[in-house]
């Protein structure tokens, strides 16, 4: 066997060996973050569905989550009794204080932008393969002057879900996947104006969806609280009526 022979083969071992696995960039984010990742958080949400003849509506939601899994969504004024729940891996719809709707779902959103830093490896892994994730194909793209780990797809592959995540910051930036209600349109939900936090995890202070390349709905969080006291009780769907203040 040549010289060169042997060193092409060597440095192709080499890059084989430090290229990044999706399981490392999940491992990265979980180590980075778990000391210091909140694991309360409540906020104001200004709701803004962009419908297809230019106008706007917009609604206030008060949000409270509880890392890992639980998040809580009261529309309008909590005392109405309308809301959703996202906890023990399902979705339960409230309205007048009543539940209307329960059905099994991970949230991906949750699991990428949050629950990440606070279960572990192994447990986020597995959801993510659940949403039908490939975790054995990934790239690295540049997207709003950052570079982000792309796992999920090849590179100029934007109908396979995956999700991207900034390779220095290593938190959640973008997520795309097929429309619940079109499965042939792209959903594309990003996570921007990142703010860090007390203690060091950051929060995304705006999130936008595009369905088909169009926006059609906007977040903007307000009255950020990192880590206030929040009562198991509020994620409970069976005690939802008495913790709905």
């Amino acid at each position: 066997m040549s010289r060169l022979l042997m060193l092409l083969i060597l440095l192709s071992s080499f890059a084989a060996s430090a290229q990044t696995s999706a399981e490392q960039v999940i491992t990265k984010m979980h180590d980075r973050y778990q000391h210091s990742w909140y694991r309360t958080l409540t906020f104001e949400q200004q709701s803004i569905t962009h419908k297809d003849d230019g106008t706007t509506s917009t609604e206030i939601w008060h949000e409270a989550m509880l890392v890992p899994g639980r998040l809580r969504i009261d529309i309008a004024d909590p005392k109405d009794g309308n809301a959703i729940l996202f906890a023990n891996n399902h979705q339960y719809v409230f309205k007048s204080g009543k539940l209307q709707n329960d059905r099994e779902r991970v949230h991906p959103l949750l699991v990428l932008g949050f629950d990440v830093y606070g279960q572990p490896v192994a447990t986020t892994l597995q959801q993510l393969k659940d949403l039908h994730i490939d975790l054995n194909t990934m790239h690295e793209e540049n997207f709003e002057g950052r570079s982000n780990f792309v796992i999920g797809a090849k590179a100029g592959d934007t109908a396979s879900p995956q999700f991207w995540i900034d390779k220095e910051r290593l938190y959640f930036v973008r997520l795309l996947q097929p429309d619940d209600k079109d499965p042939k349109t792209i959903e594309d939900i990003r996570f921007d104006n990142y703010k860090k936090v007390q203690g060091g995890g950051w929060v995304a202070e705006h999130v936008a969806v595009y369905t088909g390349g169009k926006l059609v709905f906007e977040e903007k969080y307000s009255d950020v609280k990192v880590n206030p006291s929040l009562k198991e009780t509020m994620f409970d769907p069976q005690k939802f009526s008495e913790a709905g203040s």
